[in-house]
């Protein structure tokens, strides 16, 4: 594993895991909670958003 790398992968968890448990939270603030738990680079952050993005959201 690279260095660096841990983080983003516990945060996309995490992320996941909030949405499973709440399908309709706020994505936006779900990013910003992660990127401070996990203490991600605005790169890191922004990768969040387009991870986000491309899964689309639960209909």
């Amino acid at each position: 594993m690279a260095a660096g790398e841990a983080p983003i992968k516990q945060a996309v968890q995490w992320i996941d895991d909030q949405l499973a448990d709440n399908p309709s939270a706020d994505r936006v603030k779900l990013v910003d909670e992660a990127a401070r738990r996990y203490d991600l680079s605005p790169l890191d952050t922004d990768f969040l958003f387009r991870h986000l993005a491309q899964r689309g959201k639960p209909k």
